[in-house]
């Protein structure tokens, strides 16, 4: 029997944010940090919403968090006991990720004997706007006991605050809670109410941006107190009059029961893993670090949405302003393409639903087409700031060049456009703005190139590539390679229009043949870096000049471990180390460029030299050497992608300013690792095909793919595979 649930057995006051990660749940529109009950701001607790952002001053635009409708304390004998103030006797903290529930377990010892806190919390996968959960107290002793439960108003953020008023009104036995942001004048409504079984006598507490239910009660011995709660959520981006409908929807459901709620809620976390498990026969211990990714991947997922994607932080909070990156395309669509072809569908029409927004951004740079933002909020805006980095030594704002010199952007957009109409067949996306959104993006790189004096050859210079530690360099191997894919594939569309009349409707006035002809001779003249030293591709011209020396001896140059390692003065920008694969990525996206022998090169030159400071970077090289042949090389950066929240150890502060959170991009990266690289799965002929690559000890995988509408079933030996299509 598997193990799905991840547990820790005592209270460490030093893991709290960690665990917040670590017992995260979520269903899209919301994410509940995985903070105890009696927590608040200052333990970073939070509802996080998907979709809708704030900003205050001049600070840092960001996600924003509901009041905390979860909040609870209780008194004994007129006493506070909850964590960490009071030390516990016993305490347990688990999830169970099959199902999207958090369960805690707490025993203090008070004057008169223990009592015992049991509770539970969901995000209903059913209704995405619910919140659920069950509050039980036992005492081994006759125990005056008050429940303290409500809505928290006075909520965490990072550069906030985002609410400028907060009104908690009680409404019979339901709290409702209109919070009004600040930048919009949004409003973000929850409504909360309980149901208890218990003699007991209620009261209202009123603080500072809170509400609470004052519930009395006298235990029996050992005799459980329970509290069933749900609460709603509804925004004004979701409706006119959140507040009505928030109190509707939670009264609904109370009438509803709690039991029928989760019910719900579990019978479409079991559809959702029928296409999204994958077994692996020899290895528990990987199998239950991939499916646990996996969980995290399922927990943010926008079903409630036709157009939106997945921010670099998943629904952890506000960390790195709750933005889309290229993490979304290049990490995480691999997975949602093969088990949920529908959310993938709907994070690349975000990408299409904010073109307006991507060649705004050209044209304020002075180029034509589209370049999209480094890091997207609504409607395409780019959060990313022209000083990203403060310098720890003179707490000064860095200038960086993420914004303006991050341009293999567009070419994830247009890279995850085309690998979703070849796998899924689904054309249509094409006609509904995807044809528009490949060719601005070809003619943004048609109008970034530069021609090299006295030569045929044209340049894109002065970029970074996916390595962020070497900013401003000239022809960095993947964006050149990304910018060919995708002047290839605009070209193609235009070729197509002289028969689709679709596509000749879309694109109207524009004279197709002239840009084709443009595009198909910028694909001819662009540079592309062929293996020279070694049979190493130059990851941008001048790298085999910089220092060539390890990973260990530029960490020892660092005079504050909080140094950037990159920009103008880092210790890594005049030498060959790098953060996090690049040009390795590139012989991943496009493995037919070169033979397997001079991937394996690559990998062996640039892995010594890989700082990995980024969760991306794992997995990129984890693929490679499967493909290349040596799954043993990649099974510690499977892992390694695969741990990143279960294990932690990453990077959660940057001076004061919190940047920890969950890592969907790893995990991603770590489900194409084990599907597309130990699995060996491609597409052949207009077939699914395997050429496995099991690591020692694996001896079976199993796990479901779709493509072309069909869903396959895929079982993976060493010896071979077997495909078949899914019968019902």
């Amino acid at each position: 029997m598997k193990n799905w649930i991840i547990k820790e057995e005592w209270f460490n006051n030093q893991e709290i944010t960690a665990n917040e990660n670590r017992f995260l749940c979520g269903n899209g529109y919301l994410g509940i940090r995985g903070a105890l009950e009696e927590f608040q701001k200052e333990k970073l607790p939070a509802v996080n919403l998907s979709g809708i952002y704030d900003r205050v001053g001049d600070g840092w635009r960001e996600p924003l968090n509901a009041p905390n409708p979860l909040y609870t304390r209780i008194k004994v004998d007129g006493e506070y006991y909850f964590l960490p103030e009071k030390e516990p006797v016993s305490h347990i903290q688990e999830l169970d990720f099959r199902h999207g529930i958090v369960r805690r377990l707490t025993t203090f010892r008070t004057k008169r004997g223990c009592v015992t806190v049991e509770a539970e919390h969901f995000a209903s996968m059913a209704d995405c706007h619910l919140i659920g959960m069950r509050y039980t107290v036992t005492a081994d002793f006759h125990a005056d006991i008050e429940i303290h439960t409500g809505i928290d108003g006075d909520v965490w953020d990072i550069h906030g605050p985002h609410y400028d008023e907060v009104v908690i009104r009680q409404k019979d036995m339901c709290l409702v809670a209109d919070a009004v942001t600040h930048e919009n004048r949004e409003h973000v409504c929850v409504a909360e109410r309980y149901r208890t079984q218990a003699p007991h006598e209620h009261k209202t507490k009123e603080e500072e941006r809170r509400a609470l239910h004052r519930i009395c009660v006298v235990t029996d011995i050992n005799k459980p107190v329970v509290i069933e709660k749900m609460a709603a959520v509804y925004t004004t981006k979701d409706c006119n009059d959140p507040e009505k409908v928030s109190e509707k929807s939670v009264t609904d459901s109370m009438e509803a029961g709690y039991e029928e709620l989760l019910k719900r809620h579990t019978a479409c976390w079991e559809r959702l893993w029928d296409t999204s498990e994958v077994e692996i026969e020899g290895d528990a211990e990987a199998e239950k670090e991939l499916n646990y990714s996996i969980y995290h991947l399922l927990s943010i997922a926008p079903y409630h949405a036709g157009s939106q994607s997945i921010p670099a932080r998943g629904l952890s909070g506000q960390t790195y302003k709750g933005a889309v990156f290229w993490d979304t395309e290049m990490f995480m669509l691999d997975f949602f393409l093969n088990t949920q072809p529908k959310v993938a569908r709907t994070l690349l029409k975000y990408r299409i639903d904010t073109l307006a927004g991507a060649e705004k951004k050209a044209k304020g740079y002075g180029y034509e087409g589209a370049f999209y933002a480094w890091e997207s909020q609504e409607g395409g805006y780019d959060a990313c700031s022209d000083y990203n980095v403060t310098d720890v030594f003179t707490n000064r704002p860095m200038r960086t060049y993420f914004k303006d010199k991050q341009i293999h952007i567009s070419g994830a957009v247009v890279y995850g456009l085309i690998h979703y109409v070849n796998l899924t067949g689904d054309t249509s996306i094409l006609y509904e703005g995807g044809a528009e959104t490949i060719v601005s993006c070809a003619r943004f790189y048609d109008s970034r190139m530069s021609e090299r004096v006295h030569s045929e050859v044209y340049e894109l210079r002065d970029v970074i590539g996916p390595d962020e530690y070497h900013e401003r360099v000239n022809n960095n191997s993947y964006t050149n390679r990304l910018a060919l894919f995708v002047l290839r594939e605009a070209a193609k569309l235009l070729s197509r229009s002289k028969e689709d009349k679709k596509l000749a409707e879309i694109f109207g006035e524009m004279d197709c043949e002239a840009w084709e002809g443009r595009f198909n001779e910028d694909a001819e003249k662009l540079l592309q870096k062929k293996p020279v030293k070694n049979n190493v591709i130059e990851q941008f011209d001048g790298y085999f000049q910089l220092e060539d020396t390890t990973v260990d001896t530029v960490r020892s140059r660092l005079l504050n471990e909080k140094e950037y390692w990159g920009g103008a003065y880092g210790v890594a920008s005049d030498t060959q180390i790098i953060k996090q694969a690049d040009v390795v990525t590139q012989l991943v996206m496009f493995p037919d460029d070169f033979s397997r022998e001079t991937a394996w090169d690559n990998w062996g030159y640039y892995e010594p030299r890989t700082e990995h400071g980024s969760s991306l970077s794992a997995c990129m090289y984890g693929i490679l050497a499967c493909i290349c042949g040596h799954p043993n090389a990649a099974y510690p950066f499977f892992r390694k992608s695969a741990g990143a929240d279960l294990k932690g150890g990453g990077k959660e502060w940057a001076g004061t300013v919190y940047i920890g959170g969950t890592h969907p991009a790893a995990a991603g990266g770590a489900y194409m690792t084990a599907i597309k690289g130990f699995a060996g799965i491609t597409i052949e002929d207009g077939q699914v095909k395997a050429y496995p690559h099991l690591p020692d000890g694996w001896k079976k995988m199993r796990f479901s793919v779709f493509y072309q509408g069909e869903r396959y079933e895929v079982v993976v030996t060493s010896d071979g595979a077997e495909i078949k299509k899914y019968e019902m």
